[in-house]
């Protein structure tokens, strides 16, 4: 098989007394979090509604809002987790992939607080920390397993080997899953942002209504280009006799699309596990909090004999709290950054075998 994992199932033993203050900030979310060895106390999330008129994130305007939240947020989570700053041992900041000026703020805050504390600094990656948010809480998966990652900036299919050892083994070519869902919405007139409509308005369709095309891409990888396509001629051609078309079939439509859009990511899941011989699969991100994807992937892991990790609703969007244990595992190795050259966030990198 391309992908045989013959390595040990591995489970979790922390050794380390740990203490830590994570901050996420790489798109519209200011978030902090506390975790004490390894046990999340509190995840604050402060979510930015200016961008709602706009149908989409300003950058510019979320770094400003980050600006005015993150000392409120983090003075949040401390009260709540009953923690001093003095009583932190290290803080974790997200590094990248995200906005450039609003992952400014995030890591400017933590690298400053860091110093005037003299402790150590951990950069976390924000892909890797999705996937690492499966160990928030139990169920938790054990080494080996795959994780399928789909966000609005990500759509990727993870071998999981270790908490800082992940490969990518399946990707989008082109545009994300969670993109294809907020432009279809678009499509259909509804609001930014549009994925959560699609799946609300989905229960109530039938996913069988309306059939579109897809691309066809070899091996593990994904493109949504083509679907987009295809569904922005269809609604062309119906509309131009029926101008009501859209708003007489949303319910159908936003079925059909959803159910096409998660049997394209179950079709590709479905494949890495026979290739790698793995049956524990995760999804995280964003999209993973889609009601028919979260559905569908129980219904395969009864028919596959799959064991399934669905993370909370909470720890699927971005929040403090996944950085939090991705900072963790990495404060246990003493995987620290240094204070006096601290490299600029990361705009689009991604964690290949870390360790």
């Amino acid at each position: 098989m391309l992908y045989s994992i013959q390595k040990p199932k591995i489970s979790l033993q922390f050794t380390k007394s740990c203490t830590l203050l994570a901050i996420e900030s790489s798109c519209d979310e200011t978030s902090a979090s506390v975790i004490v060895n390894g046990q999340v106390l509190s995840n604050i999330i402060a979510t930015q509604d200016i961008h709602y008129k706009y149908g989409g994130v300003v950058p510019e305007l979320a770094s400003r809002a980050h600006q005015q939240n993150i000392v409120p947020v983090v003075q949040e989570a401390l009260t709540k987790a009953n923690i001093d700053k003095n009583a932190l041992q290290a803080v974790a900041y997200t590094q990248g992939p995200g906005l450039l000026g609003a992952l400014l703020v995030g890591c400017s805050f933590a690298k400053s607080l860091a110093f005037a504390l003299n402790i150590p600094l951990i950069a976390v990656d924000h892909m890797q920390a999705h996937v690492l948010a499966h160990f928030i809480e139990e169920p938790k998966p054990v080494f080996p397993f795959l994780c399928l990652t789909v966000s609005g900036g990500h759509t990727q299919i993870v071998l999981v080997e270790s908490a800082l050892n992940m490969k990518v083994i399946g990707q989008t070519q082109d545009d994300a899953v969670g993109e294809a869902f907020d432009k279809t919405a678009k499509m259909l007139g509804l609001p930014y942002p549009g994925g959560p409509l699609v799946d609300k308005y989905a229960k109530e369709g039938h996913g069988q209504a309306f059939q579109f095309s897809k691309s066809n891409v070899s091996g593990l990888d994904f493109s949504f280009s083509g679907i987009k396509t295809s569904i922005l001629y269809f609604l062309k051609d119906k509309t131009k006799n029926n101008s009501n078309f859209i708003e007489e079939n949303l319910k159908d439509l936003c079925a059909s699309i959803q159910e096409s859009l998660v049997n394209m990511l179950m079709d590709k899941l479905i494949k890495a596990s026979e290739a790698t011989g793995i049956n524990q699969i995760a999804i995280a991100g964003g999209v993973s909090a889609n009601s028919g994807l979260r559905t569908r992937l129980e219904a395969l892991g009864k028919e596959k004999n799959w064991t399934v990790f669905i993370p909370k609703f909470e720890y699927c969007t971005d929040n403090a709290a996944m950085i939090a244990m991705a900072g963790h595992f990495r404060f246990q190795e003493g995987i620290f950054e240094d204070l006096g050259s601290i490299s600029n966030p990361r705009l689009n990198t991604f964690f290949i075998n870390t360790l």
